[in-house]
């Protein structure tokens, strides 16, 4: 047998070096931010250091499909907890949406309906006083869905404090990392994966720093794709399924247009009890909150004529039109034909597989999910309102089919936290349209040099298959 060469033998040591490092980096970053006692001011420091988080998972990714990582699930969940346990504490000061939470979890708990009245029409109990006055937009009915009522009590009833309600978030969280985790092992992908969201800086920052809900609905969005994983070919877990993906769209309403795909997921013979259970669990979730639940369409109506930020393609498509509802009606017809594409492009790769229409294989899962990263890669570039977290739906499909793009703009809309400067010290939203630009190419681009790179790779070793592209 040959003697080992001195590159064999540092080999392990380097993978091992890595391991341990990269971690420690992620750890040491983070840190930074939180130590900074006012965000708002220090929204330069917030992008270049969540900069480099993510160009170190971006290195991860890379180096990852040819070197596997060997973090154990203790490992990225125990880092994952560090990370937002250096958050939740802290006061919530990239948004101020927590109060409104922390409003209707009230009410909820009172049991008075969220959606009886507007807090701006409304007398506060004492010690609702403070949180009352923090809300923004007091004089609309509250625009968050049933399920997400249920969880904003739950979360008050932890002490009706801002700590209370993102520790009980940040739990959702944990709990969605795991689940990521348990998936990518039933799908027979690496479990590194995981640390694309776990240690992701987005949902850090959004979910133990700012208190937002959109986790809580992604991870019952993969509890419906475990369960259908799982138990999909029987009648109860397909039903089942249909119900979780039912709350998940009453959290946010964002996992619904992951809908149509996901159904491609359902085995035929249960797609009537996946949609019999969609229906069923979003009426028992809506039947608490009637007759007064109605009046969330004019809540949602008037942010959907209204409302912008950030929309780079809202932005110039009005400037070419000289109508806001032309473009909005655009992008809607825009998105939905980038669902149809990727619905139907996911059911013609399915069609050579009809024959075990009765199970979902880890390849279906994987197809399914790739998809969903696809659309909700579109909802992103398409909405006229870019908040920063609504990127965690995207996120959260990452460790499924990341590639630069998606990676990217998980990042890149942190940068549209450049209004919170002005905003704070002169009390003035101002826009930048550079920033705007910028969220929206730097993620275009990166698809553009990823493709580019991955048709090199493939050209040079046809059998190299890389997420570059996505």
């Amino acid at each position: 047998m040959p003697p080992h060469t001195s590159s064999e033998q540092t080999a392990p040591h380097r993978r091992f070096l890595a391991s341990i490092l990269i971690p420690l980096l992620t750890a040491a970053m983070f840190l930074v931010l939180a130590l900074e006692p006012e965000l708002r001011l220090a929204v330069p420091l917030l992008v270049g250091v969540s900069a480099a988080a993510t160009m170190l998972l971006a290195f991860v990714l890379y180096r990852g499909e040819s070197r596997p990582y060997a973090w154990s699930p203790a490992v990225i969940l125990g880092v994952a907890l560090l990370l937002r346990l250096m958050f939740v504490t802290a006061p919530a000061q990239l948004s101020d949406d927590i109060y409104r939470y922390l409003w209707d979890g009230h009410n909820v708990l009172s049991g008075i309906n969220p959606y009886a009245a507007a807090p701006a029409a409304m007398t506060p109990q004492t010690e609702m006083r403070q949180i009352h006055q923090a809300i923004n937009h007091k004089e609309y009915t509250t625009i968050y869905p049933p399920a997400a009522q249920l969880v904003f009590a739950a979360g008050t009833a932890l002490g009706g404090t801002v700590t209370g309600l993102k520790a009980f978030l940040v739990l959702i969280d944990l709990v969605l990392c795991a689940m990521t985790i348990l998936l990518l092992q039933q799908l027979g992908l690496p479990i590194w994966r995981a640390v694309l969201y776990a240690w992701n800086p987005l949902p850090v920052l959004e979910i133990a720093g700012s208190g937002h809900v959109d986790g809580a609905g992604m991870a019952l969005f993969l509890a419906a794709v475990l369960l259908l994983f799982r138990y999909g070919g029987s009648r109860t877990g397909a039903a089942g399924s249909g119900a979780v993906f039912a709350a998940a769209a009453l959290i946010k309403l964002f996992p619904l247009v992951l809908g149509p795909v996901l159904f491609l997921l359902v085995p035929r013979p249960r797609r009537l009890h996946f949609a019999a259970g969609f229906c069923y669990g979003a009426t028992l979730l809506s039947i608490p909150f009637l007759p007064d639940l109605v009046r969330i369409w004019d809540s949602l109506g008037a942010y959907g004529k209204n409302w912008e930020f950030s929309g780079f393609a809202f932005n110039a498509l009005r400037s070419a039109t000289g109508s806001g509802s032309l473009a909005r009606l655009a992008l809607v017809a825009v998105l939905l034909v980038c669902i149809a594409a990727a619905t139907w492009r996911t059911a013609a790769a399915q069609a050579p597989e009809n024959a075990q229409d009765g199970q979902v294989t880890p390849v279906k899962a994987r197809r399914v999910l790739a998809a969903c990263y696809a659309v909700a890669m579109a909802l992103l570039l398409t909405t006229p309102t870019l908040q920063p977290w609504y990127a965690l739906i995207l996120a959260t499909l990452l460790p499924f089919a990341a590639g630069p793009a998606g990676v990217v703009l998980c990042w890149a809309v942190l940068l549209t936290y450049r209004v919170q400067l002005p905003y704070f010290i002169l009390g003035e939203w101002i826009e930048s349209g550079w920033v705007t630009a910028a969220v929206f190419l730097a993620p275009v681009t990166a698809w553009g040099m990823g493709r580019l790179l991955s048709r090199s790779r493939q050209a040079g070793d046809p059998s190299v298959s890389s997420p570059a592209g996505r």
